[in-house]
């Protein structure tokens, strides 16, 4: 695992908030703003905001001078502003939550009302105030509820009670099912497309960026029973928070201590017995469990709150016995800790500081049908997110804000059996006892066509069958050879980790008639992979009988046993061994933006500026060489950095409120998404890590050893311009009343300039006597990409590939979509139906044979040869097409204290092609295509997901809560991912299918 070393500690800031509260207040508010400054360098902000208008009750003139109090339970402390000349005021960063807000004018006259605050959203609350007496008037909802204004044009924002009364189940990844236009997906790693790749979302967790650097998919490990807002964006961005996504942002703000104690223990039940038997199997064997606690309050009264929780989800699965007996359960366990402090040591300053811990354990997951029960694997999973942020309210119109965040993720899979064996160049292979040695496949007998002469044959079955004698099978009394014991071969240990500071400075003034606000922000973010493959013991284990020769030149010594030994696990004559891959990126981000309020008009100019370096491993700069490089194992390079110039990201809207809220709306943005797997994809140190094949004779010494061909590093082409992705947006909105708003749009996007490793000649390749187009002449007379890589091979090595951008390669969006939210006083609703259509020639969603999976942005299959071009049938429908797509969920209060909801999606089914490697002249089909990009679909697919919660008083403030979740009710298993290779007996028939009907039931006491 690796050691962090950081300019910031929590024992510092504990140490920090400690004098701080034992000092008079100006010394509090310097030290904690010290201690967050001076840290070592997240995602959005973790707050919301009120603004609106005062005017007179009698003259309907603005009201100049009133003073407005927010207050609530989850602030410390409450908020003050007063109304300016024309009667508008704002109260920014606030902390999600119910608000009641009094307005008093200068003779005492006040009224008050209650307002919702959800994340990263502004209310809106207009007041009619009497100008003169003193009367006091409560009114409970003022105005539209839903009228919120966010930092996207295509914003959706939810607080707990939906998130709580929706069924959407346990995981972060489930809320995703929530966003309006964006495909219910059962990806358990790859993202869902809307409008762009799944690897190009971003995901925040209390502001902290989740998804895993140089991947871009979302960490599999966060939960939702802490989640207490939510809010979602599609396009139409501003510069603010930083927001570089080329599909859907989406952020969460986790709950928070308040001014009375409250907590609660829940536990939630899914058995077997309450699942459907999936397609393809006799029935549904995992057994599942959670158990969640909390508590929260006041440490000190109005100044700070805490919050705490815990969280246990199981999963036990009866593993079936083996050829070999009895084999251990398949178990999970995972204990997640979380602590969370909000303090306002002052008015003007507010700040969060939290910590969440996660283990997770695994044994049994993996054991073959011919294994032994020692070879599972198991496999473990930690993940520390820890964050502070905070706010200064510097006078009535300016906000200084900032958060540093901390994300690790270190996991792998490890042998459930450990051998305490150290595999060495110089040591010797135990052969007679093979099963502690590492993982070994026992041989079975050859038979007469084995294409071996009689001597080998005799020779090799001689000793196999004392092997098979010894590790094999038992079948009716005999025998067999063929399974494998000893213990699973490798550790595969891949940690992540991100730390991320980001300021912000926000200002309002007024200038003539306009009113603006303006917008400063800078962020810094450096994400880091660091990978470990070692093998357990010597590794895979096979016998290979004389049938070999060995691989060292001019020798014809017959190889008996052959290991494969990650060379990471190697000791070499000095005790050293390889070191680890460790691949980073750093990102900075500056953004500048105003939004300008005239009359009915509002204008929004922002711009953001980024650039990204990545840092490979392998080598160390030099000048005077060809390359600018020498090679330098395990040293940390600078493997590419783009230009400020190329990543100009502008921000463009505008919108007219043609009557009271109503509007119509424009918007332009341009994108430069910054996930790309090249640190480790293309560094030069990859081919160093892989594996030796070792060669033994009939005594366990060791012939000879050989590094196994690998891919290696990449030069870039010169003058890449960045990935990037162009978006318009039209639209309007309707509000009908307090409780319904429908809004429509229009939306287009357009992505370019991808990068991939593609061989430096790909544009002259060969397709003669091939019966397909073949290369377009305009492509085809650029040539090659790098014209002296063959000098730089020479003198550092790497790869014939290269890092280039895709010829031609583009993808474009378009989306039609009307959505409607009715929120009542004890019923809310969210319904959507979106067109689109996503087409293009490159699928970055689509570049592997399984593509759920971690798999590498800018080096994949595409573009690796003929039938993986671009121009190879490329061009058509992309993977995440989905021309329908209807969304309805929604809850219901009774008033009988139980809530009911329902969540309905239908479906457009998953575009394929068909898949051939003839036409291309190659015998594999894999990602070669042979009819243009999603010629084929899927069928389509629909679900109801419904709950029913009942709660019961049990004594004053304890209450106990029951609640049935049942999802997809109607059991709509809708097959899905068709086989694509055209030479495979099951071609054309679905690989996967939606999850079947399954029944969580939870009991829950709250006091």
């Amino acid at each position: 695992m690796k050691q962090i070393t950081s300019g910031f500690s929590l024992s510092a800031l504990t140490q920090a908030t400690g004098l701080a509260l034992r000092a008079p207040k100006t010394a509090l508010t310097s030290t904690l703003i010290a201690a967050a400054f001076v840290s070592a360098p997240a995602l959005a902000a973790l707050t919301g905001g009120i603004k609106g208008k005062v005017i007179a009750e009698q003259t309907d003139q603005s009201m100049a001078g009133v003073t407005v109090i927010a207050t609530s339970n989850v602030m410390p402390k409450p908020r003050r502003a007063v109304t300016r000349a024309d009667g508008s005021y704002d109260l920014p960063q606030l902390k999600p939550g119910t608000y009641e807000l009094t307005f008093t004018n200068k003779d005492g006259a006040s009224q008050r009302m209650t307002v919702q605050v959800l994340l990263e959203q502004t209310s809106k609350v207009d007041v009619a105030l009497s100008m003169t007496g003193s009367n006091t008037e409560v009114i409970t909802v003022t105005g539209s509820r839903l009228y919120r204004q966010g930092n996207s044009s295509l914003t959706n924002s939810l607080g707990e009670s939906a998130i709580e009364g929706v069924p959407i189940g346990q995981d972060y990844r489930d809320l995703l099912k929530l966003v309006p236009g964006v495909e219910l997906s059962e990806n358990s790693i790859l993202g869902p497309s809307a409008g762009g790749s799944g690897v190009d979302n971003s995901y925040g967790f209390d502001g902290v960026n989740v998804s895993l650097p140089m991947f871009g998919n979302l960490a599999s490990e966060p939960s939702t029973h802490d989640i207490e807002y939510v809010t979602m964006d599609r396009g139409g961005a501003k510069a603010v928070d930083f927001n570089r996504s080329g599909g859907f942002a989406i952020n969460t703000v986790s709950k928070s201590g308040t001014d009375e104690f409250r907590g609660g223990v829940e536990y939630k039940v899914q058995p077997k017995s309450l699942v459907a038997s999936p397609v393809g199997e006799e029935s549904y064997e995992l057994d599942k469990s959670w158990l969640t606690a909390s508590l929260g309050g006041p440490l000190i009264e109005d100044t700070l709150y805490f919050y705490t929780s815990y969280y246990r989800p199981e999963e036990e699965r009866s593993n079936k016995g083996t050829a070999y007996g009895e084999v251990k359960n398949y178990k999970s366990v995972r204990d997640e800790y979380f602590g969370k402090l909000t303090w306002a040591p002052t008015d003007d300053l507010l700040f969060n500081i939290s910590q969440r811990m996660s283990e997770k354990t695994l044994e049994g997951d993996s054991i073959g049908q011919f294994e032994a029960d020692s070879v599972s694997v198991g496999g473990q999973t930690d993940q520390d997110i820890f964050t502070v942020d905070g706010s200064w309210l510097v006078g009535s119109a300016t906000t200084l804000s900032f958060q540093y965040s901390k994300f690790e993720l270190e996991s792998g899979s490890r042998p459930d059996t450990e051998l305490s064996v150290q595999p060495s160049l110089s040591a010797q292979l135990d052969i007679n006892n093979l099963e502690q040695m590492g993982y070994f496949s026992v041989p079975t007998p050859l038979d007469a066509d084995s294409g071996y002469t009689a001597e080998q044959i005799a020779a090799f079955n001689s000793a196999a069958n004392t092997l098979i004698e010894q590790y094999g099978y038992s079948e009716n009394g005999v025998k067999k050879g063929g399974g494998g014991v000893g213990a699973y071969y490798r550790y595969d240990s891949q940690d992540f980790y991100r730390d991320s500071f980001e300021l912000a400075l926000d200002h309002e003034f007024s200038w003539g008639d306009s009113y603006h606000t303006l917008h400063f922000g800078g962020q810094w973010s450096e994400g880091e992979e660091v990978l470990t493959r070692l093998s357990n013991g010597w590794g895979r284990i096979e016998y290979v009988g004389g049938l070999d020769e060995s691989l060292e030149q001019g020798s014809s010594t017959p190889v008996i046993y052959r290991a494969f030994v990650e060379q990471m696990s190697l000791v070499d004559n000095q005790g050293d061994t390889v070191p680890s891959i460790i691949s980073s990126t750093e990102t900075l981000n500056f953004e500048i933006n105003d939004t300008i309020e005239i009359g009915d008009w509002t204008y929004n100019i922002g711009v953001m500026f980024s650039q990204d370096t990545y840092y490979g491993q392998g080598l160390r700069a030099k000048s005077g060489t060809v390359s600018g490089y020498e090679l330098a194992p395990g040293n940390k390079y600078q493997m590419y950095q783009t230009d400020w110039a190329d990543m100009v990201q502008p921000r463009l809207g505008v919108t007219w409120h043609y009557a009271g809220e109503d509007s119509v709306f424009a918007n332009f943005a341009m994108y430069n998404p910054d996930t790309s797997s090249l640190a480790r994809a293309a560094s030069w140190d990859r081919n160093t890590r892989g594996e030796q094949e070792i060669e033994f004779d009939s005594n366990g010494n060791i012939i000879y050893a050989e590094p196994r061909g690998g891919s290696s590093g990449k030069a870039f082409e010169k003058g890449l311009k960045p990935r990037r992705i162009n978006e318009l947006t039209v639209g309007t909105t309707k509000y009908i009343g307090s409780d319904l708003v429908v809004r429509a749009h229009v939306r287009h996007r357009r992505g370019m300039h991808f990068w991939e490793d593609m061989p430096n000649n790909a544009r002259l390749t060969d397709y003669s006597g091939l019966d397909v187009p073949g290369i377009p002449a305009d492509i085809a007379e650029q040539g090659l990409f790098i014209d002296n890589l063959d000098a730089i091979r020479e003198e550092i090595g790497g790869s014939s590939y290269v890092i280039a951008e895709v010829p031609g390669g583009e993808t474009k969006y378009w989306e039609a979509s009307l959505e409607a939210e009715y929120m009542g006083d004890n019923t809310y609703v969210n319904a959507s139906y979106v067109w689109s259509h996503y087409y293009g020639n490159f699928d970055q969603d689509n570049t592997t044979a399984t593509n759920d999976a971690n798999n590498f942005v800018g080096s994949s299959f595409y573009g690796d040869g003929r039938g993986r071009y671009p121009w190879d049938y490329r061009y058509g429908t992309l993977a995440g097409d989905k021309p329908h797509l209807f969304k309805v969920y929604g809850y219901y209060t009774t008033p009988w204290d139980a809530n009911v909801g329902a969540y309905f999606v239908f479906q457009s089914g998953k575009p394929w092609e068909k898949w051939h490697g003839t036409p291309y002249g190659y015998a594999s089909d894999t990602s070669r295509y042979a009819e243009p990009a999603g010629s084929r679909r899927s069928a389509s697919h629909w679900q109801l997901d419904l709950n029913y919660t009942q709660e019961f008083t049990v004594y004053n403030d304890v209450a106990m809560q029951f609640r049935a979740d049942i999802f997809n009710v109607f059991d709509r298993q809708t097959g899905y991912n068709n086989n694509p290779y055209f030479d495979d007996e099951n071609f054309a028939e679905p690989r996967q299918y939606y999850s079947p009907r399954r029944v969580q039931l939870s009991v829950k006491v709250e006091f």
